[in-house]
């Protein structure tokens, strides 16, 4: 079953990675709400994927679950075949899906090295591939989207601040943002628009553990000038900006919502 509601992004089909908690939810009830039809990729979190499946039902969207490991081929090719065949045309990929195996780097092996890459580094590789293939492939239709496809990495502001402990993590960022612009380039002439959205501190599962305590709270409200920490529904709201046709210019840019993070607060004194 398709979407109807007449939203901004009616008659749209996105897959979002990672979409079973945190911004990945976010994202896809933030999509479905402006009418697009919802792949759910998830890996281990069922229940996890059910709430999100609950969220969308409750904002009128239309979605299927679908499980599977973003960093194997196989998987990723199974998510790609389930969307066409539940909704037809792809037109928008969110590549949220990533993880973090946290250790000093003279501590860390090079299991969470590879684990920390392969999801969120090859991850991205494959599932941008996948969805570039899908968009050439289909027949440009500017009544439902003036570009042939849409695909946002969701990074971090680790892509450009260095992070002592999670080498891997910071790395797999980093190299993101090259990706992405490497990849718009090339795309652009195709109309395949490539931008990225780099979090700070959102409050997701992913950061629970550094938020248990007041004083964690004051260090992390530390490094943000704005004073708060974000939402994921923030996040949910400008994915949804950046792939709708009021962004269509839009390519190769990373947006920073980080409450200012990236403005290293520290050298705002002396």
């Amino acid at each position: 079953m398709k979407n109807n509601k007449k939203g901004k992004l009616h008659r749209q089909t996105a897959i979002v990675t990672g979409a079973s908690s945190g911004i990945g939810q976010a994202i896809a009830v933030a999509l479905a709400a402006d009418g697009a039809n919802i792949a759910v990729n998830y890996y281990s979190d069922e229940n996890g994927a059910k709430e999100t499946q609950s969220q969308i039902e409750a904002v009128n969207g239309h979605c299927i679950l679908v499980n599977g490991d973003i960093g194997k081929q196989q998987d990723v090719k199974r998510l790609f075949d389930q969307t066409k065949e539940a909704f037809g045309d792809l037109h928008i990929l969110v590549s949220n899906a990533g993880i973090q195996k946290d250790s000093p780097f003279l501590e860390m092996s090079y299991e969470d090295w590879d684990a920390v890459i392969k999801t969120n580094l090859y991850g991205a590789f494959m599932s941008a591939n996948a969805a570039a293939k899908a968009f050439v492939s289909q027949k440009l239709d500017e009544a439902i989207s003036k570009a042939a496809g849409k695909i946002v990495f969701i990074s971090s502001v680790h892509d450009r601040i260095p992070w002592s402990g999670r080498v891997n993590y910071a790395t797999s960022k980093g190299a993101t943002k090259m990706l992405m612009q490497s990849v718009a380039q090339e795309l652009a002439p195709h109309k395949i628009r490539v931008n990225s959205i780099s979090p700070g501190a959102i409050k997701t599962p992913i950061n629970e553990d550094q938020r248990d305590s007041e004083e964690e709270v004051k260090q992390m409200l530390a490094k943000i000038p704005y004073g708060r920490i974000g939402k994921p529904e923030e996040i949910g709201k400008a994915v949804s900006w950046l792939v709708s046709d009021e962004a269509d210019y839009v390519t190769g840019a990373t947006l920073y919502i980080d409450g200012g993070m990236t403005l290293y607060p520290s050298f705002g004194e002396g």
